[in-house]
């Protein structure tokens, strides 16, 4: 069924038809009715796709990455699309526009998008105010960052107020210092800076009554070296695990026409293209790790094989993005199918 209306929708600005899919969900779930034949259509319940990653149940392991629902408008209703989880954001304390228009662009031949999007959202408080009247039992992910006008030097003090004011209403984090479109926020991810936010997050992780997992996600750009480095930060901070990978700034081995990726502009590129590094990073990650921790598997999954890539290199749990938006929501079922058949 998507597959013949995609064709229509993809005559229209990506960003457009993003929102204007996110209202039409939106209305049509408020039939009666709706959202069960949602989940008879798409979720395939099964008690050997649980999977109990650092401290959670989740139901299956396909999740929804960030940047889907930024602004937490959807996730009840995405998650009747069979996900197992669902994570929002990215957040930053106060709202922001993110970059000019246009900002997000499809890469037909190459089953991929870049954006720039620029970590526009509306704001912590109005995150908040969604998940506050959450009503299924959906395990939510929190993806926080920091607002592009907040030096580095105290970017620290905006994670940690998104920290504090989702901690009652999601799940699991996840530490965003990877996305290529705020300036100066990948320099986050040089060792001293992370080791410092990872700290102090824990620090206050380790206040609450209940501490909640804690992930890293990074880029895929990073050198083995640099990955290195991650995992002893890892070690070092104790956080829970990764999340492998964000977009990438590369443009090797396109399809698509150099001039029209010129005509472009910058941005991080998503989709079929990144599954290949994601996939090597994962896998040295796990490998060179010993598997000491958990990885979340994200970048290029468009397919059931794409998934098992993912789990065979050492993913625990996996996430979708572009391939959702290519392949629709049939995408999650056969997935979860595939690994039942294993």
């Amino acid at each position: 069924m998507y597959k013949l209306i995609r064709p229509i929708l993809f005559l229209f600005n990506p960003e457009f038809i993003h929102h204007f899919t996110f209202r039409t969900i939106k209305l049509v779930a408020l039939i009666p009715g709706k959202l069960w034949l949602w989940r008879q259509l798409y979720k395939v319940t099964d008690t050997r796709l649980s999977r109990e990653v650092f401290g959670l149940q989740f139901q299956n392991p396909v999740g929804l990455a960030a940047g889907f629902d930024k602004d937490a408008k959807l996730f009840d209703e995405l998650g009747a699309f069979g996900f197992g989880f669902v994570e929002i954001g990215t957040v930053t304390p106060l709202p922001q526009d993110g970059n000019p228009k246009p900002r997000l662009f499809r890469l037909k031949d190459d089953n991929a998008l870049i954006n720039r999007m620029g970590f526009n959202n509306q704001g912590i408080e109005a995150v908040v105010a969604r998940l506050r009247r959450k009503k299924s039992n959906i395990i939510i992910g929190g993806n926080i960052g920091k607002n592009k006008i907040t030096p580095n030097e105290k970017a620290v003090n905006d994670y940690e107020i998104c920290f504090e004011k989702l901690f009652p209403f999601v799940d699991y984090f996840v530490v965003n210092v990877s996305s290529p479109n705020t300036p100066g926020l990948r320099d986050l991810q040089e060792k001293e800076p992370l080791t410092a936010l990872l700290n102090r997050l824990q620090a206050l992780n380790n206040t609450k009554a209940n501490r909640k997992p804690i992930l890293l996600k990074i880029a895929p750009d990073l050198a083995n070296e640099q990955l290195d480095d991650i995992i002893q930060i890892v070690s070092a901070t104790k956080i829970d695990g990764v999340v492998a990978t964000n977009t990438t700034i590369s443009r090797n081995e396109l399809k698509t026409p150099q001039n029209q990726l010129d005509n472009l502009g910058n941005g991080g590129l998503s989709g079929k293209p990144v599954k290949d590094r994601s996939t090597a990073i994962i896998k040295y990650l796990s490998e060179k790790s010993n598997k000491a921790f958990p990885i979340i598997g994200v970048g290029g999954i468009h397919s059931a094989e794409d998934a098992l890539e993912k789990l065979a290199a050492g993913a625990t749990l996996l996430q979708l993005y572009t391939g959702f938006i290519y392949e629709g929501p049939s995408i999650v079922k056969r997935i979860n199918k595939e690994i039942l058949s294993q």
